[in-house]
This record gives structure tokens, C-alpha cells and sequence, in this order.
């Protein structure tokens, strides 16, 4: 074993003997025999493994958990999963909430070495983050949930709501990625605090649809893991109290902060007080019951109810900055010097050949990030504007000053709504581009912009997001693949379909 290559705790070592067994007797080969001296090394994703692989070199084992072709936000973890992540010896993630949670859980429960987050550390070596930032230009404020400064090793904070007084019931929902409501909150069947809490993953936040059966002042007492109650104000129809503000616009988030022990309200940052402020739910959101009978704890179909939709259609959470970084070279250097120090600490014996691969893999990176902005810079300027299934691709306008001009959806986890359709329509006929792009993984969203740009004669061309595959089986050649297919695509006035 090389020197500083940690030993196993002895419920690690067990537990790594028994998975071992079990994918023995079930037909799974166990780690060949001369990589058992090597340093073990798990990257969650196809192209976090890759640039491990490039910085190990023959010094260490590298074993991806997600297969190359697979989407990153929606794989589950399997037995196999469990035993890799228990024999390991450095664990890498991306972080920022790329990951699912039940793949972090995996990683933190299944192994006592620390799950190095690559994206997170890259930040302290240069890599510059893009923030998530919604869009706020609603009719209605946006009221969502969001937790805060959850510490170190938090998977999860259970948010309650506890009590509620008013005129009539209130009901809080989410919307599933086929339309199909998930009740939060319902005052309508009384309150528990079991039933009527929702567990959102650390850091992260969740859009919600509200729902007021009447107009009138109501007093919402909401709880959280770690933290003290707090009442919250809603007016709906109706003038807030006599000495409170009204928040009647903006993306705000009823906020647990769990390094204060504190609920309060937030928009972008900035905090409202609670005790002061009133949330201010215009008359324009009366609308009536829908008739699926999915929707029937809001009420009877027909009836009326004060709602506040979500602006995303579907559970989507996510943290607080883009995860996708290594769409931009520049951050792709940062995470092979991340890797490459976690293996030195790791393995101290080859500390230098780590570095020394890093920095040959680096110059490559240099290349190839000469080669993209060179190919992209060819494009005429008219015509440097993306439009994807999901938005994926900031670090591609940081990087490379390409316009993310529209998605279809947020997140490729959710199903497009018919708001998501029109926009992208106006959108295309509007810039009049060349091309839109779509991902090898991503068909559900992938049908819809087709059929919009086919009917428009825009061309579809590909374009490699989340993972890899057999055209584009490294890192290096996603960057060179996606840069040549702006180029062609783009740079071109013909209207064919190249996918």
C-alpha cells in the first residue's frame, strides 16, 4: 500500500468484505489483483473521472459510479455503487447539487474518507462560480423555501408547517416532473407536524405552488430543523396590517438559516423581518379548481382559490450556484489541480508524479481552450446565441462570451409546460438563428425544440452537457466536439438538421 494511502476504519473494512461477496456470488468481477496496492479513487461522474484518470496515471485506480451516457441528476445509486464508494481511498464529487442526494448520501454513509467536493474546491484555485438566478419578472411574488448554512455533513432539514389561522385554508404543493401535484402543507385535513413538512437537501431551495381558499389576513407559524418557530403574514385580496410592509413581488423565500437558529424571509439575499413585513397576494390570482381530480385537496373542481403557481413547473431544487463549470476550460484547469492535490495528501509517495500529470494534463487544457475560444470567436457575432434543452451552459457564456438565448426547461429533470414552449417559439423567431442544439441524454426536452425548430427550418444540431459517451469519450474531446458543433452550426446560414 503506498505510504499515507489511509487504512480502513473496521465497520468499513467489514462492510467492504460483505459487498465484495455479495457482487462475487451474484457475477460481479472484484477489483483485479493488481490494482489492490494502488490508491482507490471514486469519481461520481464520466468527466470527473476522466480528468482523475489523467492526473492518477498508473499510480492509482480510478472508478467512475455513474456510466458514461447517463444522466448525472437522476442516477441511483447500486450494491455495486455501495462497495466501490466503501473501498475507497479518496472519494470525488462535483457538488453544488449536481449529484442526486441519494448518490451524496451513498458517499457519506457508506465510507469514513471525506467527500472531496471538486467544483466547490476548484472556486479556491480560480475557477470563477455562476450564481443561479432566477427570473423575477412575475405578476406575483414567487414564495419558495430555502435553507441556510447547514453545516458540514447536513444531508437534510426538515421544514414544517406548525399552525395557521385565517379565513379560510391554505395549501402548499409541488408539481411533479409528469403534472401531478404533491400536497406540502393543507390546512384543509388539520395539521401534523409528520404530514405537513417537506425535507429539503442542505443549501438547497424548492419552488412552491400556495393556494388561499378566501381573501383575508393569515398568520402562518412555520418550523424548521434546528431552528425556531416563526409566524409569517400573508395578505391575500386584502391590505396588510396596519405598521407592516408589503412584499408583493420578487422571488422570496421563507428562509431557514441554520447557523442562526432563525426563519425569516428572503429575496436574492436580502432580508425581510417577518414581524414586519406582510407577503401581498393580489385579487389577479383568483382562478378556479382545476378538474383533474389530482388537484381535489385544493377544493371542488370550479371553485375558486387565490393561487401563486410555481414559475418552474416541477420539484425543482437546486443550490445556490451552477454546477456545471467545466464547460469553461479555464475551471476544468482548477479541478485537475484540486485532484491532483487530493491524491498527493492521499499518496504521498507519488505526491510529485500526481502533480507532474496534472500539469501536462493542464497544458492540454490550455490547447484545447485555444482551440474553442478560436472556433467560437468565428462565429458572426449575430449568431453567438444558444438555445438547449436545459440551461446547463453559463460557463460557456463566461468563458467564451457565447449568449444563452433560451431552454426549454431549467432542469432536465422537468417536464416542459406550455408557458416553457411558447417562450422558446418567440425566442427562435426572434434571433432568427441558424441552429438550436440538444443533448445525447435528454429526449423528452429534446422532441419539443425540434418540433420548434422544425417548424421554424432551424437546424438541430448536438451538443454534449452532463456526461460522455463513445463519439465523445473524454473531457478534452467534449470541449473540441461542442466548440466545432457551435461553429458549423452557427457559423453557417444553411438550415439542415445535423444531428
Amino acid at each position: 500500500m503506498p505510504h499515507g494511502v489511509r487504512t480502513r476504519t473496521p465497520h468499513i473494512a467489514l462492510l467492504s468484505a460483505v459487498l465484495i461477496g455479495a457482487s462475487t456470488l451474484s457475477g460481479c468481477a472484484s477489483t483485479a489483483s493488481g490494482d489492490d496496492a494502488k490508491l482507490k479513487v471514486v469519481a461520481t461522474t464520466p468527466i470527473l473521472g476522466d480528468v482523475a484518470k489523467h492526473v492518477a496515471g498508473d499510480d492509482a485506480a480510478v472508478t467512475t459510479l455513474i456510466p458514461a451516457g447517463k444522466d448525472p441528476h437522476t442516477f441511483e445509486p447500486s450494491l455495486r455503487s455501495v462497495r466501490d464508494v466503501a473501498n475507497a481511498d479518496v472519494l470525488l464529487a462535483n457538488g453544488f447539487l449536481l449529484e442526486p442526494q441519494n448518490l451524496l448520501k451513498t458517499l457519506r454513509e457508506s465510507s469514513d474518507v471525506p467527500v472531496t467536493e471538486v467544483a466547490d474546491q476548484a472556486s479556491t484555485r480560480g475557477a470563477r462560480l455562476v450564481p443561479l438566478v432566477e427570473n423575477v419578472a412575475l405578476d406575483a411574488v414567487w414564495l419558495g423555501l430555502r435553507v441556510r448554512n447547514a453545516p458540514p455533513g447536513t444531508t437534510s432539514v426538515t421544514m414544517s408547517l406548525l399552525d395557521a389561522e385565517g379565513p379560510g385554508d391554505v395549501a402548499a404543493y409541488v408539481v411533479s416532473t409528469f403534472g401531478t401535484p404533491e400536497a406540502l402543507f393543507n390546512t384543509a385535513d388539520g395539521l401534523d407536524e409528520r404530514d405537513d413538512s417537506t425535507a429539503l437537501p442542505a443549501n438547497a431551495h424548492t419552488h412552491v405552488s400556495w393556494a388561499f381558499t378566501k381573501p383575508g389576513i393569515y398568520r402562518l407559524t412555520f418550523g424548521a430543523t434546528d431552528s425556531s418557530p416563526k409566524e409569517f403574514t400573508v395578505a391575500v385580496g386584502v391590505q396588510p396590517p396596519d405598521g407592516m410592509t408589503s412584499l408583493d413581488a420578487g422571488h422570496v423565500d421563507i428562509t431557514a438559516d441554520l447557523s442562526t437558529g432563525e426563519l425569516d424571509l428572503e429575496d436574492q439575499g436580502e432580508g425581510f423581518d417577518p414581524r414586519t413585513t406582510a407577503l401581498s397576494i393580489p385579487n389577479s390570482t383568483l382562478q378556479q379548481i382545476p378538474p383533474d381530480p389530482a388537484y381535489r385537496f385544493l377544493g371542488r373542481p370550479g371553485e375558486e382559490t387565490y393561487l401563486l403557481p410555481q414559475a418552474v413547473l416541477g420539484k425543482h431544487i437546486h443550490g445556490e450556484v451552477d454546477p456545471h463549470l467545466w464547460h469553461n476550460a479555464a475551471n476544468g484547469i482548477s479541478y485537475a489541480e484540486v485532484i491532483a492535490e487530493q491524491l498527493a495528501v492521499a499518496d504521498p509517495s507519488h505526491g510529485a508524479e500526481y502533480r507532474e500529470r496534472a500539469q501536462d494534463y493542464i497544458e492540454q487544457l490550455h490547447n484545447a481552450d485555444g482551440e474553442v475560444r478560436r472556433l467560437i470567436e468565428d462565429i458572426p457575432e449575430r449568431n453567438r446565441h444558444l438555445v438547449t434543452p436545459h440551461h446547463g451552459y453559463a460557463y460557456l457564456e463566461q468563458g467564451y462570451g457565447l449568449d444563452i438565448a433560451g431552454f426549454v426547461t431549467p432542469n432536465p429533470a422537468i417536464e416542459p409546460s406550455p408557458r416553457d414552449v411558447i417562450a422558446l417559439r418567440r425566442t427562435l423567431e426572434n434571433l432568427r438563428l441558424p441552429a438550436v442544439f440538444v443533448e445525447p441524454t435528454q429526449q423528452a426536452s429534446a422532441d419539443v425544440i425540434r418540433e420548434a425548430a422544425e417548424s421554424l427550418g432551424i437546424a438541430v444540431c448536438p451538443i454534449y452537457g452532463d456526461t460522455l459517451d463513445d463519439t465523445v469519450p473524454t473531457y478534452l474531446d467534449l470541449l473540441r466536439f461542442n466548440a466545432h458543433s457551435l461553429n458549423r452550426c452557427l457559423g453557417s446560414t444553411t438550415k439542415e438538421t445535423h444531428v
